[in-house]
């Protein structure tokens, strides 16, 4: 890795999700303006619109792609040249 592209300072920063107000600490160097209160501290606010708390991998919510119909969709379109095809 290159030298001197890296920050040396980092500061615990508070992200807050926007989607369901859960906030978590963790360090960066982020640019930040506002402030929020954790357990009677200000840390420097981030929000941000979707973590692992919200995301629906995570959190079991995931909608399922109907790849059956989109099979069907595409025998029916490629049918005629399909039919020449040794199976």
């Amino acid at each position: 890795m290159r030298d001197g592209i890296h920050p040396k300072e980092y500061r615990v920063v508070a992200f807050k999700d926007m989607s369901n107000g859960h906030t978590f600490l963790t360090k960066s160097c982020v640019t930040t303006k506002e402030v929020e209160t954790v357990d009677g501290v200000e840390y420097p606010l981030y929000k941000i619109e979707i973590s692992n708390t919200s995301h629906p991998f995570y959190t079991g919510k995931v909608t399922l792609v109907d790849t059956a119909g989109r099979v069907d969709k595409f025998l029916t379109r490629y049918s005629k040249h399909m039919e020449g095809r040794k199976k």
